[in-house]
């Protein structure tokens, strides 16, 4: 596939139509609009589901009436909640205009009771990875700020946490989230103002099948997440079978734009790598692994993930020995490792299995 070749990711994503959501407005966008109130009043009034009133933001009549002439007042609606046994829940939601995303709740109990969100950007995804279920789909829309946004408060009013921080996000949902940058850094500004949710970038990870594009462009972008980076093999030529992406930016450039981005003090990358039998878990998979993460490796949190398997990919998980075989040895090579169980595998939740077909 040459470089110059269009690619289904360089193709802006359809946009959501009809009126837009009241969930995407920052303080500044209210003023210029004219909204009845003061800016950061009614920001505070959209933004902290602790203080709405039955469900929906408190509004004075005349108020409400603007937002309702203008925008869309509407959330994303639980639409099935399916619970694994592991405590984590799939939710898939329906958005306003009908079409239905999966996102993933996952309540941590430890020192102090904490919720990861696992967000959605898209409506499937552009990108074509062989492993993932989503990508089975294909690109349907972009989700607007407003409901990247809509899904956080949604489901804090639905299953709290009441307060902002005990949340953390991940954008690891259907979709390439630097695909729909735009709208996902406008959702980030709001989701870290002050005078709403105020969570901070360092509790909100980005996860990008290799996006070079994108990461060059978030990494000068503030407020600036953390980066996952979903890598899943150790040549071009392996990991061009099962990710497109990597036939326009190959191993060496990704690895360029990580260079670039300049990780500032206490920020880490994490690197996921799915481990797929017989296609990227041998040893010398782990040594070209260790090898390409370089100074990396001990810094910075490598996530060994054994393949989720569903029925959009013909896949397998590698036999509990290989695995603990691969970590070892990048554990040898001074990698800082992880094997990560990924939650919801029961309910088809787990990383690489959100897929959504029309209801």
């Amino acid at each position: 596939m040459p470089e110059t070749a269009l690619q289904p990711w360089d193709v802006a994503a359809p946009e959501r139509g009809g009126l837009p959501s009241a969930y995407g407005l920052l303080p500044e966008d209210l003023e210029a609009l004219g909204a009845p109130g003061r800016p950061e009043h009614l920001f505070a009034r959209l933004q902290r589901p602790a203080s709405w009133r039955d469900g929906s933001p408190w509004l004075s009549k005349v108020a409400r009436a603007w937002f309702e002439e203008r925008f869309d007042l509407g959330l994303p609606a639980i639409a099935e909640s399916l619970p694994s046994g592991d405590g984590s829940t799939k939710l898939v939601l329906e958005l306003t205009d009908g079409k239905r995303i999966e996102c993933v709740h996952m309540p941590r109990r430890v020192r102090n009771p904490r919720v990861t969100y696992c967000i959605s950007s898209q409506v499937g995804c552009a990108m074509g990875c062989t492993f993932c279920a989503t990508g089975s789909m294909g690109i349907v829309r972009n989700l607007s700020a407003g409901e990247i946004v809509g899904q956080v408060l949604g489901l804090m009013r639905d299953l709290g946490p009441a307060q902002s921080s005990q949340v953390t996000l991940v954008f690891m949902g259907m979709g390439e989230p630097l695909h729909n940058l735009e709208n996902l850094h406008r959702a980030m500004r709001i989701l870290c103002h002050k005078s709403g949710l105020d969570i901070p970038a360092r509790r909100i990870t980005v996860s990008t099948s290799g996006l070079v594009s994108g990461i060059e462009k978030l990494a000068l972008m503030q407020p600036r997440p953390l980066l996952a980076l979903s890598l899943n093999a150790t040549t071009d030529a392996a990991r061009s079978r099962t990710m497109p992406v990597n036939r326009v930016w190959n191993l060496a450039r990704l690895r360029q734009a990580l260079d670039a981005w300049g990780p500032r003090r206490n920020e880490k990358f994490t690197f996921e790598y799915v481990l797929l039998a017989g296609e990227n878990d041998t040893e010398e998979d782990a040594d070209r692994l260790a090898d390409w993460l370089g100074d990396l490796r001990r810094s910075h949190n490598l996530n060994l993930i054994p393949m989720n398997e569903h029925a959009a990919s013909d896949f397998h998980e590698p036999a509990e020995a290989r695995i603990q075989a691969f970590a070892g040895r990048l554990k040898a090579h001074g990698c800082f490792v992880t094997v990560r169980r990924s939650r919801g595998r029961d309910v088809q939740a787990a990383c690489g299995q959100l897929v959504k077909e029309k209801p």
